[in-house]
């Protein structure tokens, strides 16, 4: 039997998807085992999916000073030696990593054992991890055409990103009711990514009294995030994370606020969301947020609000006007020529494995 290690963690954005390509690996007979973080958000994840997992020791790479910096180069050591024994041990044909940095000491053991690796890239430009994880790779998947630029010399290639198709399966009518929502209200969806955004988070709760007058509101807030006192509020209904359900939520919305991920935009340009981007600042992350939103902005698949000009008014007239406006945004998506990546990617994964 066929074998693939699939590797990436550190958020979800890191392992949904892996998710998506986990299907069509089954129907081509690959047995699928994972190595991840012994504690990351990836593990529940992976062990829902009945998928063996391989916990390994990982280190968090930064581009900014921390204590820490001195100590967890020595956790990555360590997972790599853990990496190499499991890869040695379980033979896989071949390694398939999303990135993020427990992936770091996978790709480097896969080379070690000469497996060949397929590494995928989801914003325009690589993340640390990614640009560490290159050399050792045999292709590099991107998601955005400009990104064959900037990877000139690495194997790149063109495949857009993977999109699970219980994702365009869902129900509008069976997210209703996961929401509990018994009115014709229109639905705003707020997503803060997979840890959360307190950024976003209180810009929405800071603007329900508005917000509440025209939509039904549906919030995830990330872990910890959940504010007990607004339970009560009628419209409102708040989760810290979905992932089976976050199907049918997401095709019950009308008009969506996201940050700017890759993984999330491209799925509400599958799904053909409206969309308000708030991206993370250059203060807090390396800019790849802003580049992926200005590229959709520039697309005409989403509006774009920079964080430093958010203001509650701004917020609330971005979201009138992208309610009023949300037909023209349809259409741009529906005439997009984006087709997400899970055939491409398998396709390498059959070419390129031992």
């Amino acid at each position: 039997m066929k074998k693939i290690i699939l590797t990436g963690g550190g958020s979800a954005g890191h392992v949904t998807p892996n998710l998506a390509l986990i299907p069509k690996l089954r129907d081509l007979g690959y047995e699928i085992q994972y190595i991840g973080s012994e504690n990351g958000i990836e593990r529940k994840i992976i062990e829902d999916e009945k998928i063996k997992y391989h916990a390994i020791s990982s280190g968090k790479l930064r581009r900014y000073f921390d204590i820490k910096n001195f100590t967890d180069p020595f956790k990555v050591i360590r997972g790599i030696f853990q990496a190499v024994l499991i890869i040695r041990r379980e033979k896989p044909n071949i390694v398939f990593s999303k990135g993020g940095f427990v992936s770091v000491p996978v790709v480097i053991a896969a080379h070690f054992n000469r497996v060949p690796v397929i590494i995928h890239e989801s914003d325009m430009t690589p993340g640390l991890a990614n640009k560490i994880s290159l050399p050792y790779c045999t292709r590099i998947c991107v998601t955005f055409p400009e990104s064959l630029k900037s990877m000139k010399g690495h194997n790149a290639v063109l495949t857009g990103t993977p999109i699970r198709q219980e994702l365009l399966d869902g129900s509008r009518i069976i997210g209703r009711r996961i929401c509990g929502f018994t009115n014709e209200k229109p639905i705003l969806l707020v997503i803060g990514g997979s840890l959360g955004s307190r950024f976003i988070n209180n810009v929405v709760r800071n603007s329900l009294n508005e917000l509440l007058k025209v939509f039904n509101i549906v919030h995830i807030c990330g872990r910890g995030n959940m504010d007990k006192a607004l339970e009560v509020r009628k419209g409102y209904v708040q989760f810290e994370y979905l992932n089976k359900e976050l199907s049918h939520v997401m095709n019950a919305a009308d008009i969506v606020v996201s940050r700017a991920g890759a993984n999330v935009i491209f799925e509400l340009l599958a799904l053909k969301k409206p969309n308000l981007l708030i991206p993370l600042s250059r203060a807090s992350s390396r800019g790849d947020q802003i580049l992926n939103a200005a590229s959709f902005e520039k697309s005409g698949y989403s509006m774009v609000l920079q964080e430093e000009k958010m203001t509650q008014k701004v917020f609330l007239d971005k979201i009138e006007e992208l309610y009023k406006s949300r037909e023209k945004y349809i259409n741009n998506m529906m005439a997009s020529p984006a087709r997400h990546g899970t055939t491409k990617i398998v396709h390498l994964i059959e070419k390129y494995r031992n």
